[in-house]
């Protein structure tokens, strides 16, 4: 389905491959993040993180490494760990199998961040699923401080919680990607390539629009 003025398919996806193992796709994100940023008149450097995961089914076919069943949510299949900024935009994305656990997958979104230059990130909202040592060992890492966001006690069912709902979003805006829908790729980094892509559309329409 590529467009005619493409190179052979084989040429497209070896780039495609290439950017995602050295991180080009990953660099571009973070450029047009920080210009998105500025554009909605807000600091370059994001502050605060916001940390959340969404499971999904990976194809029939597709998937081949990193695959697992997440009791919590009955998918088998692969889970997103996403850190994101106050504006839903993506920083860090981890896909791992879907039975590792939330905090173990944190620990890999937050190694990503070592050598970063993100100068005003402090503080870290996330679920209650991440209590435990990860704060601590976070704080001692990186010195950022976790905050829990628990929701109100009597609720049931979806419930807006504060700064957490952001990072909702931000999955609802990778479902609209059909590439996205599922997990289809071989490999988990070609997922998290195909997230950091579907980011970037995203913020390159954003600012087309300025």
């Amino acid at each position: 389905m590529l467009p005619r003025d493409f190179g052979p398919m084989s040429s497209v996806h070896e780039y495609f491959r290439r950017w995602a193992i050295d991180g080009t796709w990953r660099r571009i994100n973070d450029t047009l993040r920080g210009m998105a940023r500025t554009a909605a008149g807000r600091e370059e450097s994001p502050s605060p993180g916001i940390i959340d995961t969404q499971s999904v089914k990976t194809s029939e076919d597709g998937s081949e490494r990193e695959v697992g069943y997440d009791g919590h949510k009955k998918v088998d299949g692969r889970k997103r760990h996403a850190l994101v900024d106050v504006l839903g935009l993506l920083i860090v994305v981890v896909v791992r199998a879907a039975d590792i656990q939330d905090r173990d997958g944190a620990r890999q979104v937050f190694a990503e961040l070592l050598g970063w230059r993100l100068p005003r990130l402090k503080a870290v909202p996330a679920d209650g699923i991440y209590n435990g040592d990860i704060g601590p060992w976070l704080l001692r890492t990186l010195g950022l401080q976790l905050h829990v966001v628990e929701r109100p006690a009597g609720t049931q069912g979806f419930t807006v919680v504060p700064k957490r709902w952001v990072v909702e979003r931000t999955f609802a805006w990778l479902g609209r990607c059909r590439r996205l829908v599922k997990d289809y790729e071989r490999f988990p980094v070609s997922s998290e390539g195909f997230i950091s892509i579907s980011m970037i559309s995203l913020m390159l329409h954003r600012l087309a629009r300025v």
